[in-house]
């Protein structure tokens, strides 16, 4: 196979088991955990919890990812299309209000196959990072209720630098046009569980609201309450953070009041965090 899934269009050789380009991932997925989760937006989670299923790599290369352990160093089991199909069966057994997919966009070509084997009856969330080209998100019209992107940047700049990025607001901007194209108007069962819609998360990053009030502009602009903003202050420095001195810390509540105001000024719908999601005990253990 000749990888040019994501925006970078890097032209990398990827057999089963090996493969050259940016983040050097073989076709068949590494997965690093299946599990209920219970960390995500009230409408995903709900009581039972939301079936996630965790990818190794990942299309950016963030500095500061909470995820550094399987989206930079690959920890992970190395499975096919039937056994991740087996999963959501599981998972689906369990309770779980949907099956979650997330940072799925390096292995789009084997979810597509692992849907074929097995649609779950419970909706599908595409959990990814916004930098995601149109062309694979539509190889994934018909078996994707949910999209969950997100918007991390309005400074390209910045992306470039923190998540070797190029170009990352058009891309970012055009990913989820596609998925609104897709999933079509809001949807939500008698338990407020969504059953369609596109959420755009926002990660604010300490010493950058102005980043953040950039962000929601461009939300604003361009798609207006057609989506859900989620507002994330759940940030902590883990990875090679200690390059990066201005990120070296949690946000303030001061960082957090100011871009809150700043959504709710722009009378964008959605949600918010408490700050105490900001600890290192939400991130999951990567254990298959």
């Amino acid at each position: 196979m000749i990888c040019n899934l994501c925006p970078r269009k890097c032209n990398a050789i990827r057999t089963e088991h090996h493969g050259s380009g940016f983040y050097k991932m073989g076709e068949l997925p590494v997965v690093a955990r299946v599990a209920p989760h219970s960390g995500e937006e009230p409408c995903i989670s709900g009581i039972r919890g939301s079936g996630a299923v965790f990818f190794s790599g990942c299309t950016l290369k963030c500095v500061y990812c909470q995820n550094y352990e399987i989206s930079a160093l690959n920890k992970g089991r190395e499975i096919t299309p039937a056994q991740l199909a087996d999963c959501y069966k599981t998972l689906e057994e369990s309770g779980v209000h949907n099956i979650n997919l997330v940072s799925a966009d390096h292995f789009v070509h084997a979810v597509v196959k692992s849907l074929e084997i097995y649609k779950p009856k419970i909706p599908v969330v595409y959990n990814c990072s916004g930098y995601t080209s149109p062309k694979a998100l539509s190889m994934l019209d018909g078996f994707v209720d949910i999209y969950l992107p997100d918007f991390k940047y309005s400074d390209d700049s910045l992306a470039l630098k923190y998540s070797s990025a190029p170009d990352y607001v058009n891309t970012a901007s055009a990913a989820i046009k596609e998925m609104l194209f897709q999933v079509g108007s809001p949807r939500f069962d008698d338990e407020g569980i969504m059953q369609k819609r596109v959420i755009v998360r926002h990660l604010i990053l300490p010493a950058h609201t102005r980043n953040s009030i950039g962000v929601l502009d461009i939300l604003k602009r361009n798609f207006n309450n057609q989506i859900l903003v989620s507002l994330m202050c759940q940030y902590v420095p883990t990875g090679n953070i200690e390059k990066f001195p201005r990120l070296n810390r949690k946000i303030t509540e001061w960082e957090y009041e100011k871009v809150k105001y700043e959504l709710f000024s722009r009378d964008l719908n959605g949600y918010t965090q408490d700050l105490s999601s900001a600890d290192e005990k939400y991130i999951p253990d990567w254990d298959f």
